[in-house]
């Protein structure tokens, strides 16, 4: 077996952002995906973020629970605190270490599979927690690292690549995350970086529960016709916030579009994807238009992408809480232990 390992030497001319660190600083160890993986895209898209915000790594600690979404921090921030959680049990890891630390950044990368099956209900009890974190969904539809069973997110209908009809329906996790209290909730296509990075680059900036569902077609068991998880179907039913910035397989295709526009995109095998784009009247502030708009367009088969919800005056869990600001880890016996006279207050309270 060889191993490709990235050379340590940085260029002197490599541009530095505040922290005095280069792009390269924010990277991971090479990929082993599928080349053409939506995977990377998003993995690319999180280096440019961090890097762009000028977060030192070290701030920085980066969770996730088994499949191939969940190798991909290997991917990026290497020199960032990291874990890799058993599978579907990343958001409950992710709530402990941020008890015990609040003064990381956290980041939970996740699939369809680990967040929508397995660990829905770790999903969705760390959302309606309100943990400060960015939760990144990289979705795909199917479970890639099993050799292509649907899952829980595969839209009714569709077909899987040995011609299997899903005849479920599907969750939808922007729905789910608005819905149980989600303060950053935005949805965008693996492809398209100029919109992908900025919602990033706001996630990372918020305090609160920040959800992301990207949709990262699966190149090797998601991307033919029939997949609404493929790089065609989203090209062609995307409503997107962002100009365009679409890889298809090795090559990069680019669209410039406006707001509030479609655009029909051929693709090389002939097949065209239509996008269509938020415009920019769009309010992410009301959360109960947010939900109709996301229903209207599904109606229409539209895949609504952009930033779809935010909460001016969000809270997260040691708001609720009443933690202090300190980071629990770092509180001394002196602060945890008040005293016989003050547990015993307590108890005569709880009496």
């Amino acid at each position: 077996m060889t191993w490709i390992a990235r050379p340590k030497f940085h260029h002197a001319s490599l541009t530095k952002n505040e922290q005095g660190c280069t792009r390269r600083d924010y990277e991971g160890t090479i990929s082993t995906l599928c080349a053409g993986c939506g995977h990377d895209s998003i993995s690319a898209a999180i280096v440019q973020a961090f890097y762009e915000l000028s977060i030192a790594p070290h701030r920085v600690a980066k969770l996730s629970g088994i499949g191939c979404s969940s190798k991909t921090p290997t991917y990026f921030l290497g020199a960032s605190h990291g874990f890799n959680s058993v599978h579907g049990r990343m958001p409950s890891v992710l709530t402990g270490a941020n008890l015990a630390n609040r003064d990381l950044i956290y980041i939970g990368v996740s699939g369809d599979g680990d967040s929508a099956s397995i660990g829905f209900g770790q999903f969705a009890h760390s959302i309606r927690r309100g943990v400060d974190m960015i939760y990144i969904v990289e979705n795909n539809g199917v479970y890639g690292l099993t050799k292509g069973q649907r899952s829980a997110t595969a839209d009714e209908g569709t077909t899987m690549k040995k011609g299997e009809v899903n005849t479920d329906k599907p969750i939808d996790m922007i729905s789910m995350a608005i819905k149980l209290g989600a303060s950053y909730v935005g949805r965008s296509f693996s492809g398209d970086k100029e919109q992908l990075i900025p919602l990033i680059k706001g996630a990372i900036q918020h305090r609160g529960a920040a959800f992301l569902d990207v949709i990262s077609p699966c190149v090797a068991f998601n991307n033919h016709a029939g997949s609404t998880k493929s790089y065609d179907w989203v090209r062609e039913h995307n409503e997107a916030v962002n100009q365009l910035d679409v890889m298809m397989d090795h090559e990069e295709m680019v669209l410039q579009q406006s707001p509030g526009t479609v655009e029909d995109v051929a693709q090389p095998d002939g097949t065209v994807l239509r996008l269509h784009k938020i415009a920019m009247d769009f309010d992410p502030t009301d959360r109960i238009k947010a939900l109709d708009y996301l229903e209207r367009h599904a109606a229409e088969g539209e895949l609504v992408t952009g930033l779809l919800y935010v909460d001016r005056k969000p809270k997260d869990l040691h708001d609720h809480l009443g933690t202090v600001a300190t980071p629990l880890n770092t509180l001394g016996e002196s602060d945890l232990c008040p005293g016989a006279k003050t547990l015993s207050a307590i108890n005569a309270s709880l009496r």
